[in-house]
């Protein structure tokens, strides 16, 4: 039997697992306190509904396609927006919600990304910019929890279509246009300029080099000014960027991507789209690149109780330590084997239950990484 993994799929270690699980709690708790509540959905879905209306989408394109026995086209979600066009209907407006879960994309593997990696979106659908400025204040709040210093980008849609509409540039050039722009970031300016100049839009780089105030005069800025703003009232800075575009074309306003010096991709991205005709905003974090810059914990607080032949009173006694909140597992065999294991799994306490303890009604209890010894 091959036990290979399959390319662009990885297991995680359990202390991977520990620091996933603890990024995850981070995010969840965070979006909590500012009332978002938690959903799931499947990860198989109809192909026409995982393409919807945007087929030409390059993480689209990407999706792995299923057939079950039925014959039906199904697929894998690469992502979650597409699912809130289910989940948000016939609910009350402003509709809060995040999700946490595994999305797939058949595409190139890279250090950085897997063909299957799990994602986290928040999302309000009926939203207003003080939306999209809390979503923002959220992100910089959950980075600063997890020690990533990062920059909060933000462009706008609406921005870039008043210039390409200055600069004439057809209609049924737009959308390469923008893909090209979206670029600049990735590949060398001369290439995209070269590519630019097919549909008369290479003067649009050297627009895009100005300073912010150039932009005033674009009446989409003002959702600019405005976000900046209400950011402003919660302390968080963001960086206005004219080329930021994003990828996904159902982005219709302000867009955002966070950056970290220390990882040449981006981390977090999202902006402002319509989702059941409802103006709505919403932001993705990719926990398997925040794992790998997270400043975060991945010590285990478990304790392991050994019985020296006093199974029934080992039991009693990690049972008692469960209904106090602490995690125990019980070890039944020679002291020396449970205090390897212990040592092997990280484990920071172990209690011993022979029978003098027994008898006492005291048990040893022992720091394994300062190997100080107490009484319980």
């Amino acid at each position: 039997m091959k036990t290979d993994l399959v390319k662009g799929f990885k297991d995680y270690s359990e202390e991977e697992a520990r620091r996933r699980a603890n990024i995850k709690n981070v995010l969840a708790e965070t979006f909590e306190s500012y009332g978002f509540n938690p959903v799931e959905a499947p990860m198989v879905e109809y192909e026409s509904f995982v393409k919807g209306e945007n087929e030409k989408d390059e993480a689209v394109s990407d999706i792995f396609k299923l057939k079950d026995k039925g014959k039906r086209k199904l697929a894998l979600r690469y992502e979650f927006t597409f699912q809130l066009k289910r989940l948000a209907q016939n609910k009350k407006l402003p509709y809060r919600r995040y999700q946490i879960g595994e999305v797939f994309r058949d595409e190139p593997v890279t250090s950085n990304r897997y063909r299957q990696f799990t994602q986290c979106d928040v999302d309000v659908v009926g939203s207003t910019i003080k939306d999209e400025a809390e979503i923002l204040v959220i992100t910089s709040k959950i980075f600063q929890r997890l020690g990533i210093p990062v920059k909060i980008l933000v462009g706008n849609r609406k921005l870039l279509n008043e210039i390409l509409d200055e600069q004439k540039i057809d209609k049924k050039y737009k959308e390469q246009v923008l893909r090209e722009i979206d670029k600049l970031d990735k590949q060398p300016e001369k290439e995209i300029r070269a590519s630019l100049k097919k549909f008369g839009a290479e003067k649009i780089l050297t627009l895009l080099k100005k300073p912010a105030t150039y932009f005033k005069k674009y009446n989409a800025y003002a959702d600019v000014e405005e976000l900046r703003k209400y950011c402003g009232f919660y302390g968080v800075k963001i960086v206005f960027v004219p080329n930021l575009v994003r990828g996904l074309s159902y982005y219709n306003g302000n867009v955002f991507e966070i950056k970290s010096s220390a990882m040449k991709e981006t981390i977090c991205a999202g902006g402002a789209y319509q989702i059941n005709n409802m103006q709505s905003v919403g932001i993705s974090f990719g926990i398997d690149r925040i794992e790998k810059l997270a400043k975060i914990s991945d010590e285990k607080d478990d304790m392991l109780v050994i019985s020296i032949g006093q199974d029934k009173e080992a039991i009693k006694l990690a049972e008692k330590l469960r209904e106090q909140g602490k995690k125990v597992m019980i070890y039944y065999g020679k002291p020396s084997k449970a205090l390897e294991y212990a040592n092997a799994k990280k484990i920071g306490e172990v209690i011993f239950v022979g029978k003098e303890e027994v008898t006492s009604g005291k048990f040893k209890v022992k720091d394994m990484a300062s190997g100080n010894e107490s009484r319980l």
